[in-house]
């Protein structure tokens, strides 16, 4: 017993507990600005060391890997739109506003920061996910609202901000590049393992800000108990069918081992962070609580799952052994 609760990823036990904080004190008024401004910063601070320590060479190789983004964007614009609209059915068992939910987690982009660093957990192509990840958010500013319109009947009236091409400029991609010309300087601090913390610690500060705000806005107040449990188990099936997917895809195109991680950690993942400001603009001054609550759910389930196939394929990589991962 206790050497299987050493096994436990310390990155699912941050996890639960950020939300279990998150329910019974969440962050509000100032502490929550305060503290989303924190968690920005973190996500800067943890790009900067990605960008120090790729080497320039390999930053190059991952942005000129085309096969790889282009797979990546197919599973996240294609793959999973198709699988929300082919849930219809699942109107006859659920209200149609959760279904709606259901359908437009699977239209909004993928996850970068979390992406990123379970494929470096898991030893990925991590030059990879962060050019694939940054630009399916980049692309999303287009195609998740294209894609609203297209699967749910959401006539005009849409607008999305240019903003977002700087906010992602300056979170995400900003400090990549200065960690590439601070490299010669830091890349040994960034190379220290000391940097987990901030793999870890920046998602469990995503973790904990997203669900606080779904506490403090009464969103789980709107549905019961059953609904909830349901969306959780659809989830659950969701990523699984995804990861597998991916996997069993990227290998029968002949991508390597590494692009095979990063294929399936950001062709897997659905945005928080991207998908509700996006709701908020899409669908202007709608009721939002019961169509983002699918993509709450979805989030942390997909930070569990592939924290635990991140860690598997760390421990793989440390003993040598062939990756076997089954669903």
């Amino acid at each position: 017993m206790v050497s299987r609760l050493r096994r436990v990823d310390p990155l699912i036990v941050l996890i639960v507990l950020a939300v279990v904080v998150a329910l019974i004190a969440p962050a509000r008024g100032e502490f929550a600005r305060y503290f989303s401004i924190a968690t920005n910063l973190a996500i800067a601070l943890l790009f900067f060391l990605y960008g120090a320590r790729l080497s320039t060479r390999e930053a190059l190789k991952g942005l000129m890997h085309w096969r790889l983004h282009l797979l990546i964007l197919g599973f996240t614009f294609v793959v999973f739109p198709l699988l929300g609209w082919s849930l219809q059915p699942l109107t006859h068992v659920i209200p149609e506003s959760l279904y709606l939910g259901i359908l437009y987690l699977t239209l909004v982009p993928s996850t970068v920061q979390s992406s990123v660093a379970f494929t470096s957990i898991a030893k990925g192509n991590v030059a990879g996910a962060i050019v694939a990840a940054s630009a399916s958010n980049l692309a999303g500013v287009f195609l998740t609202p294209l894609l609203v319109m297209l699967f749910m009947s959401q006539g005009g009236g849409i607008h999305v901000d240019a903003q977002v091409f700087l906010d992602i400029a300056v979170l995400l991609l900003l400090p990549f590049i200065l960690g590439q010309l601070a490299r010669r300087w830091v890349k040994g601090f960034a190379a220290n393992k000391a940097t987990k913390l901030v793999d870890r610690g920046s998602i469990t500060m995503v973790v904990y800000s997203a669900f606080s705000a779904g506490v403090v806005s009464g969103v789980w107040g709107q549905v019961s108990v059953g609904e909830i449990a349901f969306l959780i188990g659809l989830s659950i099936a969701m990523v699984a069918l995804m990861l597998w997917l991916t996997r069993f895809v990227a290998r029968r195109l002949g991508f390597d081992e590494k692009d095979v991680k990063a294929v399936q950690f950001c062709g897997t993942k659905k945005s928080l962070a991207t998908g509700l400001p996006m709701a908020s603009v899409i669908f202007g001054g709608a009721n939002l609580g019961l169509l983002i609550l699918p993509l709450m759910i979805f989030h942390q389930v997909q930070l569990m799952m592939c924290s635990w196939l991140a860690a598997r394929y760390a421990r793989e990589a440390r003993g040598g052994e062939p990756t076997k991962v089954h669903y």
